[in-house]
Order: C-alpha cells, then structure tokens, then sequence
C-alpha cells in the first residue's frame, strides 16, 4: 500500500467556493532545543504549468532528505503566487511560551505579504485574529500540498539560520542537528552548557541549572 502524497483537493474545494488566494501555513523547529522556531505561508497558483513537478517533488519536510527539500524549495519558490517566512526567537520562545511563539511567527510570515491570502490551510495550529477564513487541518503537510510546500520552505529557512548560528556558536553541531536534541547535542550541553540561543524554558536545558557558556545566569519565566 503505498503512502499517499499531499494533493490540492483543498485548495480546489476552496477555489471552487470563490477563494482565490489560498494560502498554506506551516512551522519548522517547535521541538528544537535551541535557536528560532520559523513558520512560513505559500500560496500556489490555480494554473500551474509544472503541477507534474510540483506533485512529484512536493511532500511532507520531514520525510524528505536535506537536498530533496533544497530543491523543492527552489521549485516552490518560482512556481508560488507569493510567500512569507516569519520567526521567533528562543527568548521569546521562554517569555511567552512555544504554541504562542509559533503563532507570533505565523503573523511575521504573513504580515507583509505581497498578496493578501483570503483563505489559509494551517497544519494542526489555529490563528486567531487572523483576520480571515481559516481551517487547521491535522497533519496538514501530509495531505495539503499548499501547506506541504510551506513546510518545507520553514524547514529550509530554519535550517539554514541554524548553520549560520552553528558558525557563530561552534562546538553543539547545529549544522547537523539544528538544535534538536541529538545525543551529540546533549553530550555538547554536558561539556559546555548552555548558551543564550538555547530554549531555558525547555526541561532539559532546564535541568542544566540555568547557567550559559559565559557563566550569566539566565531568568527567563
């Protein structure tokens, strides 16, 4: 039995219904122990000449390889109408909490698009005070392929922070594990502590006592 793919029975359903602007929102790095959590939205054309590629190549992020997911992200972003990328950082993360600080990232993606989405196709998360129709759909970016795209334009975004910030902050392997919680990022906590990129409201940074790699000590709530 094969693994179904996402497809655009929504967006059609909801095309047909007089929505032209159909937009599919999604977030990357939620269970990340360090660095931003990242959403983006993607609004895919009704007549796509390379629908076929899109199809082929579009999938769930996390059940693509890192350089299936670059090339995806090269063919959505010349393909969509338009899309937005938005973060929040891991201090507002702490302050604030991940499921709103996710949502804050939702409203940063949208906020200056080019096109104003009159619909949006989110995975699992509501938006309130959004300001338009909106569905949250389980699973989302396995069965809608707006929301599929978006997931992994936020995953490549994210990704690409998170090599940067590795350059920066060397010695916890985040150009490998994004700041998720490998055994090497574990054992790199143990030896070197925590740093101010790190999510201090997350049990297991938590547990480290709260002290960064410069010795401050952290007070996020």
């Amino acid at each position: 039995m094969g693994t179904r793919r996402p497809d655009l029975w929504w967006e059609k359903h909801l095309w047909l219904r007089g929505y032209r602007w159909v937009a599919g929102i999604d977030e990357a790095g939620r269970g990340a122990w360090a660095g931003p959590v990242v959403a983006a939205f993607v609004v895919l054309p009704q007549y796509l000449s390379r629908v076929g590629d899109i199809f082929c190549a579009i999938n769930d992020s996390k059940l693509l390889s890192a350089r299936a997911r670059e090339r995806c992200y090269d063919l959505i972003v010349e393909c969509a109408l338009c899309y937005g990328v938005g973060a929040a950082s891991s201090d507002e993360i702490d302050c604030m909490g991940i499921v709103p600080a996710t949502r804050a990232a939702m409203y940063r993606a949208v906020m200056h698009a080019p096109i104003q989405p009159d619909y949006f196709l989110i995975d699992a998360l509501p938006l309130p005070g959004v300001g338009c129709a909106q569905c949250a759909i389980i699973k989302g970016d396995r069965y809608c392929l707006s929301v599929a795209a978006a997931s992994i334009v936020a995953k490549v975004s994210r990704d690409r922070r998170m090599v940067a910030l590795g350059e920066r902050v060397p010695g916890y392997g985040w150009d490998r594990n994004k700041g998720y919680g490998t055994k090497e990022h574990r054992q790199a906590l143990y030896e070197l502590g925590a740093t101010s990129y790190h999510r201090h409201s997350f049990a297991p940074i938590r547990a480290l006592g709260g002290m960064t790699t410069d010795g401050s000590e952290q007070t996020h709530r």
